[in-house]
């Protein structure tokens, strides 16, 4: 546990100027309730008819038209077709997004090839405080069964969100603290899902009702059971299925014929919260909401299918069945949330708003054996992050925002597995986004500076001394937008980018079992810094809508993690025996450029139906300073579907292509194409008044064997096989 006098100290540090804004906050919210009025962004002449078009990440909320950067939004039928356990596989069809796919229950989303702290993950704008960016094997502690909408946001605004916003932003919205009074005084949505590869079955609710006095009370909770996945063939990849049937050994030998269902990678989540939320008549709203969750989740078996390699794990671990190269591990994750959010409306000569946003969390996980229920390991994190923003009165042509940010989190692992020291991190940031309309040309420019100071303690266990070290960032962007015609603009923005190192980079030394991998990182390492541009083209007409991005970064001082000789590690390790491969971060000049194109046109209308298709493409390349590609990038993809649209029911069929990815660092094996099959039907039987609606999908529906270059388990754990899922949402 982290220590009294750490944690008090914590909440002085934090939770004191939250306080004092929300409590200055509370007297200008209190008026009589009523509806509030429009949003900004439909009040500065958005297309109100299309709510779903605004996206809110934005800071200030604005068209996806109109935004300098790529965007998408995930939404209503979209969504619930969509939704999955994890949040990385939910938006894996999105431009852009692939996943890390740890097994279905840790994935979490890659944004153009960058992962880890490289992006950053909201819940309704603050952080997710989990360890999920440390390593891939520790699950997102949103829950996107809750979920109201998803954006996914690049360019400007995305870096107003963090340093470590490099790559993008991903913001889950949710209602557990509401804006507005609910309709007739009393809401309540109701969703469950069945999913036939895993034996999913999921339920979810949440509900607001109006009390006296504008006083709203929200309550959630969700359930979520499933078995291990059934894959639509081998379990193993290409490379260890050969090394297993030249194996000298049967029960190496046998490992080449697992199939069907993947081992250890059931599941078995629950979540609640509550929350209070005054809504003012202008607008103005105050309100907290305090939640718990739990996620129990299998890690599958990465098998050893070299006899040397099993011999030596085996010796290591003491017992081993059928050729495994490691005891099965479950993980155990909890997490206590409390989130606050107060908006003053000002509407003076100079402020529209003051927000006011602040979240804390505790969270621990535990890696306990599946076997045996001895716990191995235990991570305990403790953070803290605070939001104030200033927007700005619209004044002519001119709106923007300006802002400050506070984030303090404090670490620490125990047990066998420890590779990193207790850690104490402060992070500062100002920042501000300034947009001018002069008609056809918009312009925009954002900047963002950050204080970060990162203590490791000593610690004799790794043999490593106390390290304090400081580190100062600034990230800006100037960007211009052009109406070419109406409702068509092209856009270009240009960019400074710069980012801390992370503890892990900084401080790492030990054996990560959830990454197979000595991990050992570099105290001296200096930020990350590197320039990117990005170009846009967004139109619509009255039956399509197109949208074009193309981006390129070049990094000086790129930090990555590499396998190199074993007597590097050996070295930091007092020379003592490694369990795995030594992989050692580095830092060099690095290459990021690729595009996503994304469009959909309505063919024809039949009736009261229409007949509509969509497509996307997308594609990253990433090359490291001295020639070689950056690992686990995701290859070129094509996702296209047709759809027929009426007013009760809808259908869909799409298939989704992924290329070969041969372009692999030194540690990877290339990856097979893959042609994914979906299909879906949608139904708003009409006497309920369209309160029910009923989904019935088929994923990946010829059972192929698919693999995602961007996981670290590609070879032993594949993606789902044909899933037949029934969705069901009752709203009231």
């Amino acid at each position: 546990m982290i220590s009294t006098l750490s944690t008090a100290h914590f909440l002085r540090s934090a939770a004191l100027p939250a306080i004092f804004l929300a409590a200055s906050a509370a007297p200008a919210a209190a008026q009589s309730q009523s509806e509030p009025p429009p949003d900004r962004g439909a009040a500065h002449g958005h297309d109100a008819d299309h709510p779903e078009d605004i996206v809110i990440t934005a800071i200030i909320p604005r068209s996806h038209i109109d935004i300098l950067g790529g965007t998408s939004v995930l939404t209503s039928a979209d969504l619930v077709r969509d939704l999955r356990p994890s949040l990385g596989e939910t938006l894996s069809r999105q431009p852009g997004v692939s996943a890390t796919s740890f097994g279905p229950g840790a994935s979490r989303p890659i944004l153009r090839g960058f992962s880890g702290d490289r992006i950053r993950l909201l819940t309704d704008g603050i952080g997710s405080f989990d360890a999920s960016a440390t390593s891939v094997d520790h699950a997102v502690a949103i829950n996107p069964l809750l979920a109201e909408r998803i954006e996914v946001l690049h360019g400007p605004a995305a870096l107003l969100y963090g340093s470590s916003a490099i790559g993008g932003v991903v913001n889950v919205i949710d209602s557990r603290i509401p804006s507005r009074l609910p309709p007739n005084g009393f809401d309540l949505n109701l969703t469950g899902t069945y999913g036939s590869a895993a034996e999913e079955r999921s339920l979810a609710g949440k509900t607001d009702v109006a009390l006296a006095g504008g006083l709203i009370l929200h309550l959630d909770g969700s359930w979520l059971k499933a078995g291990d996945l059934r894959t639509g063939g081998p379990i193993l990849g290409a490379k260890p299925r050969a090394e297993a049937l030249a194996s000298d050994e049967a029960d190496i030998r046998a490992l080449a014929d697992l199939s069907g269902r993947l081992p250890n990678s059931s599941m078995e989540a629950w979540s609640y919260a509550g929350g209070l939320t005054y809504v003012g008549s202008d607008g103005g709203s105050i309100g907290f909401s305090l939640g718990k969750s739990h996620n129990d989740y299998g890690i599958p078996i990465r098998y050893v299918t070299s006899e040397d390699e099993h011999d030596h794990e085996a010796e290591e671990a003491g017992e081993h069945d059928h050729g495994e190269g490691a005891e099965e591990v479950r993980i155990v994750m909890d997490q206590t949330r409390a989130d606050l959010r107060a908006v003053v409306p000002v509407e003076g000569a100079f402020l529209d708003q003051i927000r006011v946003r602040a979240g804390w969390a505790d969270y621990q996980h535990a890696e306990v054996g599946a076997q045996d229920g001895e716990v191995h390991t235990r991570f305990f994190a403790e953070g803290l992050e605070s939001r104030l923003e200033l927007v700005q009165t619209r004044r002519g042509g001119w709106d923007g925002a300006i802002g400050a940010q506070l984030l303090l989190r404090s670490s620490h692992i125990e047990g066998e597995e420890k590779f990193l020291p207790a850690i104490q991190n402060a992070t500062v940031g100002l920042f501000t986004l300034q947009s001018v309309d002069l008609g056809d040309l918009r312009l925009e420019a954002g900047a963002r500076y950050e204080h970060n100071r990162i203590e490791a303690a000593a610690d004799d266990d790794l043999g490593s001394p106390f390290i304090d070290r400081t580190f100062n960032t600034f990230s800006a962007s100037l960007g211009a937008s052009y109406a070419i015609v109406p409702d068509w603009r092209i856009g270009l923005n240009l960019a400074r980018i710069e980012r801390a190192p992370t503890a892990d980079e900084l401080f790492a030394r030990g054996n990560h079992a959830g990454t197979q991998a000595f991990e050992l990182g570099d105290p001296t390492f200096r930020t990350e810094r590197g320039w990117g541009v990005e170009g846009a083209l967004h139109g619509r007409g009255r039956d399509f809508h197109l949208t074009v991005s193309a981006f390129y970064n070049k990094f000086d001082r790129f930090i990555y993690d590499s396998i190199v000789d074993d007597a590097v590690c050996l070295a930091a390790n007092g020379a003592t025996e490694l369990e795995f491969p030594c992989f050692a971060y580095r830092q060099q000049g690095a290459e990021y450029y690729g595009a996503e194109v994304q469009a959909d046109w309505t063919a024809a209308r039949i009736g009261p139906a229409e007949l509509k298709f969509d497509g996307l493409v997308d594609m990253t390349r990433a090359t490291l300073g001295d020639g070689t590609p950056v690992p686990r990038i995701p290859p070129l993809r094509v996702l296209g579907g047709v759809a027929l649209d009426a007013a009760r029911w809808n259908a869909r069929l799409e298939a989704e292509h992924a290329f070969k990815q041969d372009r692999v660092s030194g540690t990877e094996t290339a990856t097979p194409a893959f042609t994914l099959v979906n299909a879906s039907l949608g139904w708003t039987p009409t006497m309920l008044s369209n309160r029910l609606s009923l989904t019935l999908s088929a994923n990946n529906i010829f059972d192929v064997v698919a693999r995602r270059h961007a996981s670290l388990l590609k070879d032993y754990a594949p993606l789902p096989g044909r899933d037949i899922r029934i969705s069901a949402s009752l709203k009231f």
